[in-house]
């Protein structure tokens, strides 16, 4: 679903804004996403992804000028070069720079090259859920979650009190490559916070945003059914495994752990409750917070989170993906 080279403030003047006025803030989609990235701050100018689309003029050398795609390797194929040019991660300077220097080494004596990217299609996040308007949008900037959410007309009527980021990494985030890299995790905010400016979360390619009409937490494991369960009211520990159909048998049922997480961070705590003391009234029972994750398993918080966060996202990696 993901690649494994690893997939907009507003915060003033969108305080649930009337109908009239999302729409005009989602008409402004193309205008911001399209921003030419000269206008940007030389460390946030937009960076070349795979499948963007890019046209490449060789000034006085008309039979030179072509318009590519980025490869899946992240390289393009220019006329005359016998070996391709790596595209990604570089600005459209940085790759002319690259290009005019392979045909001067043994094609051209003084070459001008001009690059520009005339689809931005690689740098992508989606929006889904209680919004007027989701969908993937095109980024090429620094964008923050509650700009992304005003990009899809902001939350509907029936929108709850949360919002979920499913990050599982893209092969377009050029800052955060390498093997030991967090890539994938899920984040939990209020709408509030978000609206208030508490909360400037930075998107990155492929995050997918789901704007919730109820609090969710999940329970994983050795249950009947595991997933998503809604919390449209206090939720304990007990009710959320009978949502998920009981234990499945041979469970081990006095080391249930509920992964909690730490405010600002992506850790969370563990909470171990043994179900078995609770089920004779010899433990209390706990109540459950919003994104909570039970775990009926032995496996690491680590493996746990990452599978939560595919489970969440499966089949809506393609949303992003969608026109190219």
């Amino acid at each position: 679903m993901i690649s494994s080279l690893k997939l907009i403030g507003l915060f003033s003047v969108l305080l649930w804004v009337a109908p009239s006025g999302l729409a005009q803030e989602t008409q402004k989609v193309a205008s911001v996403a399209s921003e030419p990235a000269a206008s940007l701050r030389s460390d946030e100018r937009y960076k070349i992804g795979y499948r963007d689309k890019l046209s490449v003029q060789v000034f006085r050398h008309a039979d030179l000028n072509q318009n590519v795609t980025v490869n899946p390797n992240g390289t393009i194929n220019l006329f005359r070069l016998s070996e391709p040019i790596t595209a990604v991660c570089k600005t459209e300077r940085e790759l002319a720079n690259d290009i005019a220097a392979a045909y001067r080494k043994d094609y051209l004596k003084n070459p001008e090259v001009q690059v520009v990217a005339t689809e931005q299609l690689s740098q992508a996040v989606a929006v889904v859920g209680a919004v007027e308007k989701g969908g993937p949008f095109f980024l090429n900037r620094k964008a923050h979650l509650w700009e992304v959410i005003a990009f899809a007309g902001g939350p509907s009527k029936d929108a709850g009190s949360r919002v979920l980021v499913a990050r599982g990494g893209s092969n377009a985030n050029c800052q955060n490559q390498g093997p030991d890299t967090e890539t994938e995790a899920l984040y939990s905010f209020r709408i509030r916070d978000l609206q208030e400016g508490k909360e400037r979360f930075i998107m990155q390619p492929g995050d997918i945003v789901s704007v919730l009409k109820a609090d969710l937490i999940f329970v994983y494991g050795n249950v009947n059914k595991q997933g998503q369960v809604e919390m449209r009211e206090p939720l304990t520990l007990t009710q959320a495994i009978v949502s998920a159909e009981g234990f499945k048998p041979a469970s081990n049922k006095d080391k249930v752990r509920i992964l909690r997480e730490r405010p600002g961070s992506l850790e969370r705590e563990e909470i171990v409750v043994d179900m078995n003391a609770v089920s004779k009234g010899k433990e209390q029972d706990r109540y459950l917070l919003p994104n909570d994750i039970v775990a009926v398993s032995e496996d690491r918080a680590k493996s746990i989170v990452n599978s939560v966060t595919r489970s969440f996202t499966q089949g809506l990696g393609g949303i992003l993906v969608r026109g190219y």
